[in-house]
């Protein structure tokens, strides 16, 4: 099973860069001056990539050959674009069914979430690329491997995102406690995309304004939320349920 792998020293990590690799994460030594690090900070972070600026010893723990003081981690897949994710999937004529996930944070979560998904057959996890959980080996090992086997497409903005798929046909379905329709009231059978909020706050208010409808799950106990892995789980299901 694939893992994130590390590329280490200026000239390695700078080519990296060039060749479009998707690093996750950064790790600059405190102190370091290199023009050409300077350079490409700004662009990674650009592209999500989380910036870490850690003592030597940091780094030696992460490699035991010569780093010069910069180790980054790149992702263990390729990301799709929103062209490469939706297109084949209307073209080929079936009923789309894609994730959104705006600001899921927690790698456990996201990672059982891609394994659901992978077994209910979702077409694509569309991500921000900023603020989610990574895409790391504990993402690979927690969704069993499923990431290799559904595509995942990053995004600047989720609103984007949002745009793309309604102008391609596809209904967008906001999880949230904050309505009254349940999920088992709606028509599930058309081309969709189901969209899933942080563990913390839940969906976006942009984002939840957005979206076609909004659907619940039952709660009949004290606590009044699912966590979200669980609940896209349920969600998944009830759409299966009505495409069988």
């Amino acid at each position: 099973m694939k893992k994130e792998a590390y590329v280490f020293g200026i000239y390695p990590v700078l080519e990296a860069v060039a060749a479009n690799k998707s690093i996750d994460k950064l790790y600059v030594q405190k102190g370091l001056e290199n023009s050409k690090i300077e350079e490409i900070i700004p662009q990674l972070e650009a592209q999500g990539t989380s910036i870490n600026l850690v003592p030597v010893e940091k780094l030696d723990r992460l490699v035991r050959s010569n780093h010069q003081g910069v180790v980054a981690i790149t992702s263990p897949i390729q990301f799709v674009t929103m062209e490469e994710l939706v297109e084949p999937i209307i073209d080929s004529g079936k009923k789309g069914l894609f994730i959104v996930l705006d600001q899921i944070s927690d790698v456990r979560n996201f990672g059982a979430m891609i394994r659901t998904a992978e077994c209910t057959g979702v077409h694509g996890i569309i991500i921000q690329k900023k603020g989610g959980a990574p895409v790391s080996g504990d993402t690979v090992k927690t969704s069993a491997g499923a990431i290799f086997n559904i595509p995942i497409c990053k995004v600047d903005h989720i609103k984007d995102a949002l745009f793309y798929l309604q102008g391609s046909g596809i209904k967008t379905i906001a999880a949230t406690e904050k309505t009254n329709h349940v999920i088992y009231d709606l028509n599930l059978t058309d081309s969709l995309a189901l969209v899933m909020g942080s563990e913390g706050t839940g969906i976006s208010k942009s984002v939840l304004k957005m979206c076609d409808e909004q659907a619940s799950l039952p709660v009949y106990g004290e606590i009044n939320s699912l966590n979200v892995s669980v609940a896209c789980g349920a969600f998944l299901y009830e759409i299966v349920r009505q495409r069988s």
